[in-house]
Protein backbone atom coordinates (compact mmCIF):
# COMPACT_ATOMS: atom_id res chain seq x y z
CA UNK A 1 0.00 0.00 0.00
CA UNK A 2 1.92 3.23 -1.15
CA UNK A 3 0.85 6.91 -0.52
CA UNK A 4 0.39 8.48 -3.87
CA UNK A 5 1.27 12.46 -2.79
CA UNK A 6 4.37 10.72 -1.46
CA UNK A 7 6.76 10.95 -3.85
CA UNK A 8 10.74 10.55 -3.54
CA UNK A 9 13.10 13.17 -5.45
CA UNK A 10 13.98 11.45 -8.96
CA UNK A 11 11.00 8.86 -8.93
CA UNK A 12 9.61 10.92 -11.78
CA UNK A 13 12.74 10.81 -13.71
CA UNK A 14 13.68 8.25 -16.28
CA UNK A 15 17.17 8.15 -15.21
CA UNK A 16 18.51 5.28 -13.07
CA UNK A 17 19.69 5.06 -9.50
CA UNK A 18 23.37 6.28 -8.70
CA UNK A 19 26.15 3.93 -9.26
CA UNK A 20 24.08 1.78 -12.20
CA UNK A 21 24.91 0.88 -15.18
CA UNK A 22 22.92 3.21 -17.67
CA UNK A 23 22.12 1.59 -21.39
CA UNK A 24 23.43 2.27 -24.27
CA UNK A 25 20.38 3.91 -25.70
CA UNK A 26 20.19 6.58 -22.93
CA UNK A 27 24.39 7.05 -23.17
CA UNK A 28 23.16 7.62 -26.73
CA UNK A 29 20.46 10.04 -26.00
CA UNK A 30 22.19 12.09 -23.79
CA UNK A 31 24.82 12.51 -25.96
CA UNK A 32 23.08 13.14 -29.16
CA UNK A 33 20.98 15.72 -27.28
CA UNK A 34 23.98 17.42 -26.68
CA UNK A 35 26.23 17.41 -29.88
CA UNK A 36 23.47 17.75 -32.14
CA UNK A 37 20.57 19.09 -30.24
CA UNK A 38 22.18 21.69 -29.11
CA UNK A 39 21.30 21.23 -25.54
CA UNK A 40 23.84 21.98 -22.43
CA UNK A 41 24.98 19.01 -20.85
CA UNK A 42 23.26 19.53 -17.70
CA UNK A 43 20.11 21.13 -19.50
CA UNK A 44 20.37 16.93 -21.07
CA UNK A 45 21.07 15.47 -17.80
CA UNK A 46 18.11 17.14 -16.28
CA UNK A 47 15.77 15.70 -18.55
CA UNK A 48 16.69 12.60 -18.45
CA UNK A 49 17.55 12.42 -15.32
CA UNK A 50 21.51 11.83 -15.27
CA UNK A 51 24.38 13.53 -13.36
CA UNK A 52 25.44 16.73 -15.32
CA UNK A 53 29.20 15.47 -14.64
CA UNK A 54 28.33 11.80 -16.30
CA UNK A 55 26.55 13.28 -19.64
CA UNK A 56 29.91 15.64 -20.09
CA UNK A 57 32.50 12.62 -19.61
CA UNK A 58 30.09 10.87 -21.83
CA UNK A 59 30.39 13.76 -24.47
CA UNK A 60 34.39 14.19 -24.17
CA UNK A 61 34.12 10.16 -24.80
CA UNK A 62 32.00 10.57 -27.77
CA UNK A 63 34.37 13.71 -29.10
CA UNK A 64 37.78 11.75 -28.54
CA UNK A 65 36.47 7.84 -29.60
CA UNK A 66 33.51 8.36 -31.58
CA UNK A 67 31.60 6.05 -29.62
CA UNK A 68 29.81 5.93 -26.09
CA UNK A 69 30.10 2.19 -24.44
CA UNK A 70 31.39 1.69 -21.38
CA UNK A 71 35.08 1.48 -20.78
CA UNK A 72 36.54 -2.13 -19.49
CA UNK A 73 36.88 -2.67 -16.16
CA UNK A 74 39.03 -4.02 -14.29
CA UNK A 75 42.72 -3.81 -12.30
CA UNK A 76 45.84 -4.89 -13.36
CA UNK A 77 47.70 -8.40 -14.29
CA UNK A 78 48.25 -11.33 -11.78
CA UNK A 79 51.86 -11.83 -11.69
CA UNK A 80 51.36 -15.45 -11.76
CA UNK A 81 50.25 -15.01 -15.39
CA UNK A 82 54.13 -15.60 -16.95
CA UNK A 83 54.87 -18.60 -15.26
CA UNK A 84 51.31 -20.44 -17.19
CA UNK A 85 53.65 -22.56 -19.08
CA UNK A 86 55.86 -23.86 -16.09
CA UNK A 87 52.16 -24.50 -14.44
CA UNK A 88 50.48 -26.72 -16.98
CA UNK A 89 54.41 -28.33 -17.48
CA UNK A 90 54.08 -29.45 -13.36
CA UNK A 91 50.46 -30.43 -13.65
CA UNK A 92 51.24 -32.53 -16.58
CA UNK A 93 53.94 -34.11 -14.80
CA UNK A 94 51.73 -34.77 -11.46
CA UNK A 95 48.02 -34.52 -12.16
CA UNK A 96 47.17 -35.51 -8.58
CA UNK A 97 48.16 -32.39 -7.47
CA UNK A 98 46.01 -30.48 -5.21
CA UNK A 99 46.50 -26.46 -5.24
CA UNK A 100 48.10 -26.92 -1.71
CA UNK A 101 50.55 -29.08 -3.46
CA UNK A 102 51.07 -27.14 -6.87
CA UNK A 103 51.33 -23.76 -4.28
CA UNK A 104 54.22 -25.93 -2.68
CA UNK A 105 55.60 -26.76 -5.87
CA UNK A 106 55.92 -23.91 -7.68
CA UNK A 107 57.44 -22.79 -3.90
CA UNK A 108 60.17 -25.22 -4.74
CA UNK A 109 60.64 -23.69 -8.01
CA UNK A 110 61.21 -20.01 -6.41
CA UNK A 111 58.06 -18.93 -7.13
CA UNK A 112 55.58 -17.67 -4.04
CA UNK A 113 52.28 -17.40 -4.53
CA UNK A 114 49.49 -17.65 -1.83
CA UNK A 115 47.24 -20.34 -2.65
CA UNK A 116 44.24 -18.45 -3.17
CA UNK A 117 45.85 -16.75 -6.23
CA UNK A 118 46.78 -20.54 -7.71
CA UNK A 119 43.50 -20.95 -7.12
CA UNK A 120 42.19 -18.35 -9.09
CA UNK A 121 44.72 -18.74 -11.92
CA UNK A 122 43.47 -22.33 -12.26
CA UNK A 123 39.46 -21.83 -12.23
CA UNK A 124 40.76 -18.78 -15.05
CA UNK A 125 42.45 -21.36 -17.09
CA UNK A 126 39.91 -24.23 -16.39
CA UNK A 127 42.48 -26.25 -14.62
CA UNK A 128 40.69 -26.63 -11.42
CA UNK A 129 41.97 -28.79 -8.74
CA UNK A 130 40.82 -30.30 -5.67
CA UNK A 131 41.89 -28.18 -2.24
CA UNK A 132 42.04 -31.36 -0.44
CA UNK A 133 43.17 -34.75 -0.39
CA UNK A 134 40.60 -36.91 -0.12
CA UNK A 135 39.95 -38.76 3.25
CA UNK A 136 41.00 -42.07 4.03
CA UNK A 137 38.17 -44.13 5.60
CA UNK A 138 38.87 -46.34 8.08
CA UNK A 139 37.08 -49.69 8.84
CA UNK A 140 37.08 -51.24 12.06
CA UNK A 141 37.37 -55.07 11.55
CA UNK A 142 36.18 -57.05 14.19
CA UNK A 143 38.47 -59.82 15.74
Amino acid sequence: MTDEGTNRPGDELPGSSPGRAVSLDMRGRAVAAVVHGGMSASAAARLLGLAPVTVRRWVRQFREQGHVRPCKRGGSASRIEPERNRIVGILAARPELTVQGLRDALAAEGLSFSASTVHEFLKRHRLQRKHRLPRRRWRWRRA
